[in-house]
C-alpha cells in the first residue's frame, strides 16, 4: 500500500538530483521529484519503478508540495 506523502521531496533531477534521489529511494524512504520538464521527471519515474522506498513524479509544483 502507498503512503499518503513521501518521507521527502525533491527538485531538480540533473545528474546530481537524480541520484541523489535514487540513493534515498533505495535505503526505504519514498521519495517525491519534480523537474520543470515533465518528460524528464515521466522518464526518471519509468526507469525506476523497483526501488525500495518508491518514487513519486510531480507534473506540477502545487502537485509536489502536495506529495
Amino acid at each position: 500500500m502507498a503512503k499518503t506523502h513521501s518521507d521527502i521531496g525533491l527538485i531538480g533531477l540533473a545528474v546530481m538530483g537524480q541520484n541523489l534521489a535514487l540513493n534515498i529511494a533505495d535505503h526505504g524512504f519514498q521519495i517525491s521529484v519534480y523537474n520543470r520538464t515533465v518528460e524528464k521527471t515521466d522518464k526518471f519515474v519509468a526507469e525506476n519503478p523497483n526501488t525500495p522506498g518508491g518514487v513519486v513524479g510531480s507534473k506540477t509544483l502545487e502537485e509536489f508540495v502536495q506529495s
